[in-house]
């Protein structure tokens, strides 16, 4: 039997790119409710270098899902499409949905936004990888038991009825993802969220 390379060059592809998608989607996990000391934050908008505050940002609007991701991570480029789906079936609605980059330099986030082609405002926290233990995203998701290296995508969720009015803290208990968000669930949770009807069960 001849070993033929073209044969083991296509194979080669094919499991790196069959291993490249278990990476990107091994990371899924419940929307579940905790309680969390979560505190209002503004940082600068990405790609305008604007100040962005989080208790204005939801002041319009009926629920709000903070995503942190670090551009690099492939599970956050599995989530992105999903998120860009959310923004479009419920940002009229009352949804609004605003990413939180980390541990990258700013202008790969910028390339990252671009080549993703992400429609909601994004904000950083940190432009580099030595930060990891030292931001409020490792304390918050530590906090609620993510015990992933990066956390990356990370998600918490503010209704903005619930949200304190005043001080620091904007919640001490709401929902959060400690890993990829499961579409079909993130879309009834926030049907539930804006008031809208549940969507018919598929077959």
């Amino acid at each position: 039997m001849t070993f033929s390379p073209i044969k083991g060059i296509f194979a080669l592809t094919i499991l790196l790119s069959s291993m490249t998608l278990a990476w990107g989607q091994n990371e899924q996990a419940p929307l579940l409710e905790k309680e969390i000391s979560y505190k209002d934050w503004t940082y600068r908008n990405i790609r305008t270098g604007e100040n962005v505050n989080l208790r204005n940002f939801t002041r319009d609007k009926k629920l709000v899902m903070v995503v942190y991701y670090a551009p690099w991570c492939p599970n956050w480029r599995f989530d992105a499409p999903i998120l860009k789906r959310y923004h479009k079936k419920y940002s009229s609605a009352g949804l609004g949905i605003i990413a939180v980059g980390l541990y990258d330099p700013l202008p790969s986030m910028k390339t990252n936004l671009d080549e993703l082609s992400i429609p909601f405002p994004a904000v950083y926290e940190s432009d580099s990888r030595a930060d990891r233990l030292k931001t409020p995203h490792y304390k918050y998701r530590r906090s609620t038991g993510d015990n992933r290296n990066w956390g990356s995508p990370w998600y918490i969720f503010l209704e903005t009825s619930q949200i304190e009015k005043s001080g620091d803290t904007l919640t001490k208990k709401t929902h959060i993802v400690n890993g990829e968000v499961i579409e079909p669930e993130g879309d009834r949770f926030i049907r539930q969220k804006l008031g809208l009807p549940e969507l018919p069960s598929k077959p």
